[in-house]
């Protein structure tokens, strides 16, 4: 069974993951006069090039000839890891606003509109949404319907999804509060490296060296979580990333300024 507390807490990450992203775009539309498809670039280029395009290298690494070393060791894993994202979302953003953005005014706000919709997105879709599939994973198991689940997934598959179950039946409050806590960093995290990429498209010359930054920057992110990950607990891990993407969010402001 999942207890009640969890149902709870599931519920409000899901609507959290979801309705915070939408309330923030809707304040940049309504008070800031940015523009909605500047928000909805920055969510369909995480999408292509997160969700599509870096899922299908993953596919491609991981379960070639070297995926199985490169996840046997971990500190090969992580740089492979943070490097692809690095690589995959900044140079989406990167492209997002050199081809997309071009009528845009040269000014932070359409930078910060970008790094809402690809932050958002991510939001929703890494967390929104699969809070809502644990909600009803977990309906089923409290319900006692889980062989419905079994009877839509291949045998190879069965002992992957009991795992999920059980893991569901230990879910506890705090859990989805760092969860929801470790999607406000991303988010945050995401804003700064937009800011950083906005520059580098917007001013050029010298200030190119932002986009290069932003990859490197994401990629230690990432990278770090996997590295700490049997050596720390969840909350340093969190107060680790947290302290990243404020750094990188000031990192971001700073050079806004030069817009």
């Amino acid at each position: 069974m999942v207890p009640v507390g969890s149902l709870i807490m599931m519920s409000v990450n899901a609507l959290l993951g979801i309705a915070v992203p939408v309330c923030i775009t809707w304040l940049l539309v309504r008070k800031y006069r940015v523009k909605l498809s500047t928000v909805l670039i920055g969510a369909g280029t995480f999408f292509l090039f997160a969700l599509v395009l870096e899922s299908i290298m993953h596919q491609l690494v991981l379960k070639g000839p070297h995926g199985s070393a490169i996840m046997g060791n971990t500190l090969v894993y992580a740089l492979y890891g943070g490097l692809a994202a690095g690589v995959f979302e900044e140079t989406g953003r990167f492209l997002a606003m050199k081809l997309f953005m071009k009528k845009e005014p040269s000014h932070p706000l359409p930078g910060i509109a970008y790094g809402v919709g690809h932050g958002g997105m991510e939001m929703i879709m890494v967390f929104g949404v699969t809070m809502i599939s644990n909600l009803v994973m977990s309906a089923m198991i409290n319900t006692g319907h889980t062989e419905v689940l079994f009877s839509q997934v291949p045998e190879d598959a069965a002992v992957q999804l009991q795992a999920q179950l059980d893991q569901l039946q230990n879910f506890s409050a705090g859990a989805g509060f760092i969860g929801l806590w470790e999607r406000f960093s991303a988010l945050v995290l995401h804003l700064g490296l937009s800011m950083m990429v906005w520059v580098a498209v917007r001013k050029g010359g010298k200030w190119i060296w932002l986009f290069p930054a932003a990859i490197a920057l994401h990629a230690i992110v990432d990278a770090g979580v996997v590295l700490l990950q049997k050596s720390a607990g969840m909350v340093p891990i969190e107060l680790i990333v947290m302290s990243e993407a404020i750094a990188v969010s000031a990192i971001g402001y700073m050079v806004a300024k030069k817009l």
